[in-house]
This record gives structure tokens, C-alpha cells and sequence, in this order.
């Protein structure tokens, strides 16, 4: 049995269509740049799921406008990302981390600044910090939002009740922080 399958469907395009063992229902998502994907799950032929899928091209399209904006966005972002002085982003960033951990408590190893394309910020095992220098355009709020996540991290290496339960008595509501910069850094990343 096939694995992975890729289909042509009229007036959506190219989908992928993955089995997945993990997945316990059809799971549709579109993603910038990757597009539409099916999480088949065992037991269902991927000729099922493709005729579910034509039931759903309205919701697909939909979808696929509003990531073909993003990538429009990101492309341009891109360009300008060129523009960000990573001397100065990495004092700032720095400054900022080093500030928010003395105020919360929390200590860590290293930092690093980088441009990265696919994500705002890591934790090491170690306690190393990585920030991405593009956090510089966003809203302070975010941007401390980001260097908080990262620093509870260096409690909660994972993403557990007690992580957002640790993030949110700092923050307010982490997850309602983490869907904000997930809308918003979309076409900034």
C-alpha cells in the first residue's frame, strides 16, 4: 500500500495525500508554500479521502487565497529582512532577554541571534537561547512573548500543562499570545 500519493484536483491543484498512522479521522491542512496535504488515516483508501476532498474545495480555496497572501508577504518581507542591522537587532535582542530574565527569574547559557526562516525562537538543552533577528519587527509584546516562551523553556522543555501554566502567570494568556504571533508572523517569517 502506498504511502503517499499526490492528485490533481480540479480547481484546487496539486494535493498530497499521506498516510498517517497517527491520524484518527481525515485531516485536511494548507500550509504557504507546502499547499494542501491529507492526513489519511489506516483503514481509509486514499479514493475516499480524495472524494471527501472534493466536497470540501471552497473551504480549500478559501484557505489557499489567504496563504498565497502570506507568501506574497513573506516574499516582500524577505527582501526587506536584508534591511534589518543584525548588529543592532542582536544588542536589542540581548539587552531584552537578559532584562526579562533578571525580572522573571530565570537564567540561561548562551545567546544566539540568527536568521532563521521557519521559526521565532529555540531552547537548547543547555539553556542557549536562539532568537531570530527578524523578532525586531514585531510589537514589543510579541517580541517579549517570543524571549518569555523561550525562557520558560529553560524550565519546561516541552510544551506540558505546566509550561502554559508557567508562561501564562507571566504573560496573561500564552496561548491567546501564541495564536497572535502565529496570525501575525506569517508573513514575516
Amino acid at each position: 500500500m502506498a504511502s503517499s500519493t499526490t492528485i490533481q484536483i480540479d480547481g484546487v491543484g496539486p494535493v498530497l495525500f499521506e498516510r498517517s498512522h497517527r491520524a484518527r479521522c481525515l485531516n485536511i491542512s494548507v500550509k504557504p508554500f507546502t499547499g494542501v496535504r491529507v492526513a489519511v488515516p489506516d483503514g481509509l483508501s486514499f479514493k475516499k479521502a480524495e472524494d471527501f476532498v472534493h466536497t470540501r474545495t471552497d473551504w480549500i480555496n478559501k484557505h489557499l487565497a489567504r496563504m498565497k497572501q502570506f507568501e506574497r508577504e513573506h516574499e516582500a518581507n524577505s527582501v526587506t529582512a536584508l534591511d534589518i542591522d543584525r548588529a543592532q537587532a542582536k544588542r536589542k535582542l540581548s539587552r531584552r532577554l537578559k532584562y526579562l530574565a533578571e525580572k522573571h527569574g530565570f537564567t540561561y547559557n548562551r545567546v544566539f541571534i540568527r536568521n532563521q526562516r521557519t521559526r521565532w525562537g529555540s531552547c537548547s538543552q543547555k539553556n542557549n537561547i536562539s532568537l531570530n533577528m527578524k523578532l525586531v519587527r514585531l510589537p514589543g509584546e510579541l517580541m517579549d512573548y517570543v524571549i518569555l516562551h523561550e525562557l520558560t523553556h529553560t524550565r519546561y522543555k516541552n510544551h506540558s500543562n505546566d509550561f502554559w501554566a508557567e508562561l501564562d502567570r507571566i504573560v496573561g494568556n500564552g496561548k491567546g499570545m501564541d495564536a497572535r504571533l502565529k496570525e501575525y508572523g506569517l508573513g514575516l517569517l
